[in-house]
């Protein structure tokens, strides 16, 4: 770690951290770590939002943004489909437009290049971050680095060597399998599978609910106060910043005022952000990129070892505690839709392709029972906003992860601790500061 002289003393410091997900936490557990007294605040509690059911994947392979020209000539297709892969709500078409418009300009190839570059930082010792985190609790079990799959069923070799070589030219850890070499590494896969890309330095995790939940408990444990709480407004001054919050989410808060001061603030409130960051005159170009996924018991020991992941289906299946989980797809239709579960059934049989045993469904609404939507934070060049907010030097901003969220959960947090104790930061933070909207 690179440090320069502390020009603050965290010990007197109370710094207020916005959303307790994956982001959140690893926020509050390293300003605690530093000597910072911090409270993290989330009306729903700690982990319950896409902290809880996502597919668990460390995707440190994802270092492409996903604005890319080939999808120009595939979005009639995807949208036409309402349980394909990408789904945008009629409702919901007009309210997207702008934020569909600033991802197409990202299709550029000079501001891809960068956006991957800039994807890449982040993403290249992600892992490593949470590794002396998850020691410090006592939980290194909860992350398993064993890899994953890409797996193709209708594609040619070809289609599969130019996407090795395109991710083995940015620096990923990838090898080419025929079916034979990906059925001894995962026996339960379909015998329709051709070859497979085997991401070998990628990890999962088995509840990614439970990496957030030991973390925050880790941070309370070093002083960190949790509140259960939504804020309404934040009030800026040069000292202090006074967070308001709703009444009506405070009724359990007894010894709770209805609005507290703090020194420092961190907004960690992924899909969320966007009137937040608007109180303090910033734009943000945020949509929630609804995901779905669905929890099944597993039919045989080890049904799968790793995360295997759809070239044509676009989803995943990685095993969990519980057994397996399908997760992914996008769907464009706001923070207030109702959830559509015919997605998370959906993404059973696209599962009934890819495994030769799996579980039964136990009954026809078993969809509705299992199934999760969790809404992941996008900007339309896939970086997040990570750093200080130009025109309020004692707020910080982590959000925005788009697909990555878990990934770069410990990273983030690392990066605002130096932020916050005026350290040089590990990596450049300039591509991923909210001043590219504003």
């Amino acid at each position: 770690m690179k440090n320069n002289q502390n020009s603050s003393n965290p010990q007197t410091k109370h710094v207020a951290v916005i959303g307790a997900g994956i982001v959140g936490v690893n926020c509050a557990l390293e300003l605690q770590s530093l000597g910072f007294q911090v409270t993290l605040i989330d009306p729903e509690g700690i982990g319950e939002g896409c902290s809880k059911g996502n597919a668990g994947h460390f995707a440190t392979e994802q270092v492409f943004p996903l604005a890319e020209v080939n999808l120009l000539w595939q979005f009639p297709k995807l949208l036409l489909d309402p349980l394909g892969p990408m789904a945008l709500s009629p409702r919901y078409f007009v309210k997207a437009l702008p934020w569909f418009w600033q991802f197409m300009t990202n299709m550029l190839a000079s501001k891809r290049a960068r956006n991957t570059a800039a994807l890449q930082a982040l993403n290249k010792n992600a892992i490593a971050y949470y590794q002396p985190l998850l020691r410090a609790a006592n939980a290194e079990h909860l992350l398993t680095c064993n890899g994953s799959l890409l797996v193709f069923e209708s594609s040619n070799r070809q289609d599969a060597v130019a996407m090795l070589e395109k991710y083995q030219q940015a620096g990923v850890a990838v090898k080419l399998l025929d079916r034979e070499q990906t059925l001894l590494l995962e026996p339960n896969l379909s015998k329709k599978i051709n070859f497979a890309l085997y991401f070998t330095e990628v990890a999962h995790t088995a509840n990614p609910y439970e990496i957030c939940q030991v973390l925050a408990a880790q941070a309370k444990q070093l002083g960190m106060t949790f509140l259960a709480a939504k804020v309404s407004h934040i009030h800026y001054g040069d000292d202090k910043i006074n967070l308001e919050f709703c009444p009506q989410h405070m009724a359990q808060q007894s010894s709770a005022l209805s609005e507290q001061s703090f020194d420092h603030l961190v907004i960690a409130t992924g899909a969320w952000s966007q009137s937040l960051l608007a109180q303090l005159g910033y734009k943000l170009p945020i949509e929630a990129e609804r995901g779905y996924s669905l929890d099944l018991s597993p039919t045989t020991k080890d049904s799968l070892t790793r995360p295997v992941a759809s070239a044509e289906r676009k989803f995943i299946i990685t095993p969990m505690a519980h057994g397996l989980r399908l997760a992914g797809t996008v769907e464009f239709a706001g923070l207030k839709q109702k959830a559509n579960m015919k997605r998370a059934h959906m993404l059973y049989k696209n599962a009934l392709h890819l495994l030769d045993d799996i579980p039964k469904l136990a009954q026809k609404n078993a969809a509705e029972q299992a199934g999760w939507l969790g809404c992941r934070p996008s900007l339309p060049d896939s970086l997040p906003v990570i750093g200080r907010a130009p025109n309020h030097p004692n707020i910080q901003f982590a959000l925005g992860h788009q697909h990555l969220g878990l990934t770069l959960g410990a990273i983030t947090g690392k990066l605002i601790g130096q932020e916050l104790t005026n350290q040089r930061p590990d990596i450049d933070l300039q591509p991923y500061s909210i001043s590219r909207f504003n």
